[in-house]
């Protein structure tokens, strides 16, 4: 019964949504900048009384030069380790005491450090961060032990876990001239070398007020905002800028194969394609189309990969595909899949099938209804999303740091509405060619025996 009346609300909820969406942007999100150059973006939801603290500083594994991948990660560990005022790990203990949830992450255009917790206990966290945005102490007994725990989450996650490492070989080929090539976690070679040294001049470089956003959303107004960010922030000083530049790829380097043998069970298929981001794009409306394409190949159950692949020629038991429009630089557009084995389905013919999908997405675009489906459901995603603030806050620092400003958040639905079949089927022409391709056959360590 549910399930029915979800069916029948949907297309009601994508409409009311989507007007709901652009009729608030004016009044719910807010920005300003410190004097110190620190931007803040409000984002106002009073449903709950809680708000969301993220603190994204534009820095991430692609600005790390050779020898020295890893250290922003390793220094996102190390912000919790002391500061002037606050000793090792009691930031984290009090909020915990308090109630509130917080973490960190790093990725490839930034690092990030956020709270969820009520909103009268907004001004601790900031105080908090504040704290150590210019306090870190990096305290040398606490760096050797924390280096021992990153080597091990390496092991872990990447090391020690095939599709992990798989993964990470493979991208080293898909980008022959980005630095999207290296390992946010770091190689392991360089994790051991990185020294306390290391650390601070990374931190003096990147973490200052003015390259850095702060978020916050939830149950907080602008003129609060206001005076908790000038309290905590505004007497930071204002720091050196790095120069940053748009990591770009080889727009055709050439097709590229790689075979590995490693500890799986099941044959695994890996192909990329580098195409521009929302960042790099020639045109905006590119990336938004290629969000469509992908959403055409593999958009729920009765998408092509789905329908065609695994329950139509069943030659695939799963296969994907996957973009990011909204990174700093080029990206990939990718799929994997695994062969259909109890029908004696090869890599080879798993490609075929998938090169098959996009040789007719390119020759005859998808019809307006099918279109249609596929732009739903993505926007569908969207407008669930404001149900969370975390989520809004996210999209929102994710924006800033790559060099987008938030108010994409809130034109996402419109830019995608506007996307015709035809320009889906342009960037499928235009980016998914055999000289953009990387591909990998990922294969059980036993058949390098057998050969």
């Amino acid at each position: 019964m549910w399930r029915a009346s979800l069916t029948i609300c949907l297309p009601l909820l994508l409409l009311l949504g989507s007007s709901a969406l652009r009729a608030e942007t004016p009044n719910n999100t807010h920005e300003f900048t410190l004097d110190n150059g620190l931007k803040v973006v409000v984002r106002e939801d009073q449903r709950a009384p809680v708000v969301v603290s993220q603190l994204w500083y534009r820095v991430g594994s692609s600005d790390e030069p050779p020898g020295l991948t890893g250290i922003s990660h390793v220094l996102e560990h190390m912000m919790f380790k002391g500061s002037e005022r606050v000793a090792p790990g009691q930031s984290s203990r009090l909020l915990g005491a308090l109630g509130a949830q917080e973490n960190a992450f790093t990725a490839r255009d930034y690092t990030g450090y956020y709270q969820l917790l009520s909103r009268d206990l907004l001004p601790i966290a900031l105080e908090l961060e504040a704290e150590r945005m210019r306090g870190l102490t990096l305290p040398q007994e606490e760096f050797l032990p924390e280096l021992e725990v990153i080597k091990e989450e390496r092991r872990l996650r990447v090391d020690d876990n095939p599709n992990s490492l798989a993964f990470e070989r493979f991208l080293t080929q898909a980008y022959m001239a980005s630095p999207y090539s290296q390992p946010i976690i770091g190689w392991m070679h360089d994790i051991e070398r990185l020294t306390v040294d290391d650390l601070r001049t990374w931190y003096d470089l990147h973490y200052h007020p003015g390259n850095a956003i702060l978020v916050l959303a939830g149950d907080i107004d602008l003129v609060t905002a206001k005076e908790m960010a000038n309290t905590y922030f505004g007497p930071i000083p204002a720091g050196p800028l790095p120069t940053r530049r748009p990591p770009l790829e080889l727009p055709v380097g050439g097709e590229r194969s790689i075979t590995q043998y490693l500890n799986v069970q099941i044959p695994t298929l890996l192909m990329a394609y580098n195409v521009p981001g929302l960042v790099t794009a020639e045109e905006d409306w590119e990336a938004y189309a290629l969000r469509l394409l992908r959403g055409v190949l593999d958009a729920g159950h009765s998408a092509r990969l789905a329908s065609e692949l695994e329950r139509g020629s069943r030659i695939a038991t799963s296969v994907g595909a996957s973009y990011d429009a909204f990174s700093r630089g080029d990206t990939l557009f990718m799929f994997s899949g695994l062969p259909n084995q109890a029908r004696d389905v090869d890599l080879d013919q798993l490609e075929a099938g998938i090169r098959e999908q996009i040789e007719r997405l390119q020759n005859e675009p998808p019809s307006a209804a099918e279109l249609d489906r596929v732009r739903n459901q993505v926007i569908a995603q969207l407008v669930f999303a404001q149900d969370s603030i975390s989520a809004q806050a996210r999209l929102i620092g994710q924006l800033e740091s790559v060099g987008l400003p938030w108010t994409l958040l809130d034109e996402d639905i419109e830019r995608l509405q506007a996307i015709t079949p035809e320009q889906v089927s342009e960037v499928a022409r235009r980016y998914l060619q055999p000289e953009r391709l990387t591909r990998s056959h990922v294969l059980p360590a036993h058949l390098k025996e057998a050969r």
